[in-house]
């Protein structure tokens, strides 16, 4: 699974629903090592693992895989059996109709349906009823897990095209560019999610062997984007990764090991929606997330691990990222959580 974080604005819907549910929110967070305090700093991020594990939780407390979202419970080993009721298809535009098919029969309030505009095939949701409009959570949530599941099944991402969301634009609507693709249109007449239309003849290419795999690691791998491995933006995480950020290659240096002018490389990240500065803030900014909530190290030493000469350019930075400073952001964290198993607390 790709590394990262998660904006904690995907936290509150989840502690919302344990609430309505009869369980305290701070015990939920507690539960994976995360201070109520750091829930409501409306730039703080978790570590996508702990997020996963919060996914996990509520779905355990509420008997519902769909996390309280809906007026019905999607009962645990629902989407076992939908991955399983999949991988038999024979190509991409079958199995995408028999997985919104499922859901419209374990959903209440969300219908999903696939069609064709020229070339683009849509994945349109509307609310069964038009008098009760359906969560953005819950609409984000059935989006991104019909999306990932698809690309697993091609073993390819699937680039997203468009996306029309019938709501406003959300505090958040920055990650959208993250998790779908970059300038995500809002308050659209219908929320559809536009693919080419050339991928629904696709060939499913897993089968029941590769599917114990991919269960064993949901829904941290229906969090972020499907990795394809030959694209420009990944080729140059890993190169990145791959040494430590005092050493990162300027941005001309970057373009000649990579055979390319410094024009046309930029022009090829514009067209996947990166920069390259915006590639390497995220790194040092989910990095630091995580020494700052995992280890002991001081400030000034995660400030110089992630490439940074003074204190203060690190503080400037993450202030930047975060709204906050790194030690408000550790203390607000419980400098340095646990991560243990997830269990559930008593309603």
């Amino acid at each position: 699974m790709e590394k990262g974080t998660v904006s904690v604005a995907f936290v509150a819907p989840l502690l919302d629903a344990v609430a309505r549910a009869g369980f305290d929110p701070d015990e939920v967070l507690g539960q994976i090592g995360v201070a109520p305090d750091l829930a409501t700093h409306p730039q703080a991020r978790l570590p996508a693992a702990t997020y996963a594990m919060l996914l996990r939780l509520v779905a355990q407390l509420l008997d519902d895989e769909f996390f309280g979202q809906d007026s019905r419970r999607m009962k645990p080993g629902s989407f076992a059996m939908l991955c399983h009721a999949v991988i038999g298809c024979r190509r991409l535009d079958h199995a995408l109709k028999r997985t919104l098919q499922f859901y419209a029969l374990h959903l209440d309030d969300l219908a999903a349906s696939l069609g064709r505009d020229g070339a683009q095939a849509l994945i349109a949701l509307r609310p069964t009823d038009p008098d009760r409009p359906a969560g953005i959570f819950a609409q984000e949530t059935l989006l991104m897990f019909v999306h990932r599941l698809a690309c697993w099944l091609v073993n390819r991402r699937l680039p997203i095209r468009a996306l029309r969301l019938a709501y406003p634009a959300p505090p958040h609507r920055d990650e959208y560019a993250l998790l779908f693709c970059p300038d995500p249109v809002f308050d659209a007449p219908a929320t559809t999610l536009a693919l080419d239309a050339a991928a629904l003849a696709l060939p499913v290419v897993r089968g029941p062997a590769a599917l114990a795999g991919f269960l064993a690691v949901a829904p941290e791998n229906l969090l972020v984007q499907y990795k394809d491995g030959s694209s420009l933006t990944v080729r140059i995480l890993r190169q990145l990764e791959s040494c430590p950020p005092a050493e990162w290659p300027g941005f001309d240096d970057l373009a000649r090991a990579l055979n390319a002018s410094a024009s046309t490389l930029r022009r090829r990240l514009e067209s996947e929606g990166q920069s390259y500065q915006g590639l390497k803030d995220r790194l040092r900014r989910d990095r630091a997330i995580t020494l700052l909530g995992t280890t002991r190290l001081s400030v000034m030493e995660i400030g110089a691990e992630l490439g940074f000469a003074e204190p203060s350019a690190f503080h400037r930075a993450f202030k930047k990222w975060t709204g906050t400073n790194p030690g408000d952001y550790r203390r607000r964290a419980g400098d340095g959580p646990g991560l243990c198993p997830a269990t559930p607390p008593s309603a």
